[in-house]
């Protein structure tokens, strides 16, 4: 339970619950479900969380079906008086990804481009204003000020991206958690699983990206610090097979944030690691610190 006065909220993944902080400041305590390295799409709720889901004043959760297993929390909860929220639901349809692979599903990893997230930040200060009048205005001052941060890293990841060779700018990962970030920021994304990392990646896929490496000249491949490292391995042996040496590019945060208490914990920091890590390991020119002078993980596992 929060203490005395402060609304008590829940928040299902890492990226949600430093949202939710940034615009709730003092007047809330903010649990986290999912910590570092923790893959949604597998996350399977335990009693504990369901009771934090149930006790709590307000949920925020992603949507889109990320959360698959919380469903039933969620409805739970609802029914149950909660004030439950998914983050992205302001978004229009017209803006959602529908990749083939999804079987007629958004694609839910819409925070990977930072403008969408910042209209995230709206739904989390239009939410808590509704549940909290009094503190209203302390909201919305919080998400302006948040939201003009947000507006300088879409601008970074933007110039980093941007200085990527047009022939280099193919991302290869271990899933398809990239789409948004590539149609932001004019980048080809090529995951080795599907958007959920419940599906298992075949032979002829890894086949196929080991073509891709060898005959485009990609001289880097990303892992992920919430999915398997296995098949990413594989393309790098693939490729050496072949005769083309392919580097590993670092680890990207894609489903989840860095370690708690770190800048890399937070979703600033998250899109700010990525977008430099992607950079500098794929031709492009970025500080090895980032945008704020703070990354460590840069090139590193983590």
């Amino acid at each position: 339970s929060a203490p005395s006065g402060k609304i008590n909220i829940v928040a299902t993944t890492g990226m949600v619950a430093d949202i939710v902080r940034e615009v709730a400041g003092d007047h809330a305590q903010v649990t986290g479900l999912m910590g570092e390295g923790v893959d949604p799409h597998l996350y399977k709720p335990t009693n504990k969380d369901s009771r934090a889901v149930l006790g709590a004043d307000m949920v925020f959760y992603n949507g889109l079906m990320l959360e698959g297993r919380m469903g039933d929390a969620m409805t739970k909860a609802g029914r149950k008086g909660v004030d439950v929220y998914a983050v992205t639901e302001e978004l229009d349809e017209q803006f959602l990804l529908e990749p083939a692979a999804m079987a007629g599903h958004w694609d839910p990893h819409v925070w990977m481009d930072v403008s969408a997230w910042s209209r995230a930040v709206t739904v989390v200060a239009n939410a808590l204003g509704e549940y909290d009048p009094d503190h209203q205005v302390d909201y919305q001052k919080h998400a302006a000020a948040y939201q003009a941060q947000l507006a300088e890293l879409d601008d970074y990841v933007r110039r980093v991206i941007g200085s990527i060779p047009e022939s280099k700018r193919i991302l290869v990962t271990a899933h398809d958690a990239f789409n948004y970030f590539a149609r932001a920021y004019g980048m080809q994304v090529e995951g080795v699983q599907g958007i959920s990392t419940e599906s298992e990646a075949g032979l002829k896929r890894i086949n196929g990206l080991v073509d891709l490496l060898v005959d485009r000249k990609i001289s880097a491949v990303f892992r992920e610090s919430s999915v398997s490292a296995k098949h990413v391995d594989a393309l790098i042996d693939g490729a050496r097979s072949r005769g083309h040496t392919v580097a590993y590019g670092g680890e990207l945060f894609s489903d989840a944030m860095g370690a708690t208490g770190t800048y890399e914990g937070t979703y600033i920091g998250m899109l700010d690691h990525n977008a430099t890590t992607i950079a500098r390991a794929l031709g492009g020119e970025a500080p090895k610190k980032g945008l704020n002078g703070e990354l460590t993980l840069v090139g590193q596992a983590h």
